[in-house]
């Protein structure tokens, strides 16, 4: 299993299984459908909400504070009728961002790739890994999911000056 994604899913679960099964793939093996959502180095904030066509807000489902990192499991849900569609898992680095966009991430209140763009910070999202998840319970909780047809994901990083500043988890509903 990648490392960011381990690191990541236990902030939250004593067991990736919660979750569900991930497999590692390629970039060859996405479904068209899931190509653009998932395979760029752009803010998935921006990429969803061009996708959907429609803004989107954030759900802080939990979160967790330890020094200067900040974890929190989030969806991102469509503002015009509140279908989620996107499960994410964040560990946010604290003391290598400003202290206004330190105070807007732990407000709960903007997705961040929103704080990060208004901000003009100096960024880089780097793909880790892509995925193949057939989800578990949660996942088809969370994203509305009425089987287990398998989804996809990713994990990254977000450099902030070329220091790695955020790794992220993204679960992407189509």
């Amino acid at each position: 299993m990648n490392d960011v994604l381990k690191n990541l899913t236990e902030l939250f679960y004593p067991s990736l299984d919660a979750l569900g099964s991930f497999s590692p793939i390629q970039s060859s093996d996405l479904p068209d459908r899931y190509m653009s959502l998932l395979d760029h180095h752009d803010h998935m904030t921006v990429t969803v909400e061009a996708w959907h066509n429609s803004l989107v807000e954030v759900h802080v489902l939990d979160d967790c504070k330890q020094g200067d990192y900040y974890a929190r499991k989030i969806v991102l849900a469509r503002q015009r009728d509140a279908t989620c569609v996107l499960f994410g898992i964040m560990s946010i680095h604290l003391a290598g961002l400003p202290d206004i966009v330190r105070l807007e991430i732990e407000s709960k209140a903007l997705p961040l790739g929103r704080i990060m763009i208004r901000h003009h910070l100096l960024r880089e999202v780097e793909v880790c890994q892509l995925w193949q998840i057939t989800p578990g319970d949660e996942l088809r909780f969370h994203l509305q999911l009425n089987d287990e047809e398998p989804i996809f994901g990713r994990t990254a990083r977000i450099l902030v000056e070329d220091q790695p500043v955020v790794e992220l988890l993204e679960i992407v509903a189509v």
